[in-house]
């Protein structure tokens, strides 16, 4: 049986990390998935999002690049990889790949997966396209940057 205080692993979006966390990454671009509301969301914008139903955290990053403040955005993949021990936490850009890819690659590497191979664990588990340019990549691979 699920946790409810987590997300089913088998809904759309939802990553599973090597200690069996769970988060869920989506494009907001597209309506909200069926099923229960996040419990935080780490929303990865160019602008401040809209409000949300749920606690949520904005960090400052525009489309097809790297975070603003790159130390805010340490701090807020820390966060999200903390709560999601016990919560559903969604991670979202427009399009649910680049910078949401990039998020998940940087908490995965928190979770234990190394550097290096963080980015093919997203995609082999997310998406096949999530993280998409090479500075993305590069930001996942150097630790001090953003994991």
């Amino acid at each position: 049986m699920t946790d409810p205080a987590t997300w089913d692993p088998t809904a759309p979006g939802v990553l599973r990390l090597p200690s069996g966390r769970l988060l869920r990454g989506r494009g907001l671009s597209r309506p909200l998935p069926p099923g229960p509301q996040p419990t935080f969301g780490l929303y990865l914008l160019g602008r401040r999002p809209q409000t949300f139903d749920w606690p949520s955290r904005w960090v400052r990053w525009p489309d097809f690049r790297l975070p603003a403040d790159r130390a805010d955005a340490a701090d807020a993949f820390r966060e999200a990889w903390d709560r999601s021990a016990t919560e559903r936490v969604e991670l979202a850009c427009a399009g649910g790949r680049g910078r949401t890819g990039t998020a998940l690659a940087c908490i995965a590497v928190l979770d234990g997966v190394p550097p290096t191979e963080a980015v093919a664990y997203v995609r082999e588990h997310y998406s096949r396209h999530a993280v998409e340019t090479p500075w993305q990549r590069k930001f996942v691979e150097r630790p001090a940057s953003g994991a």
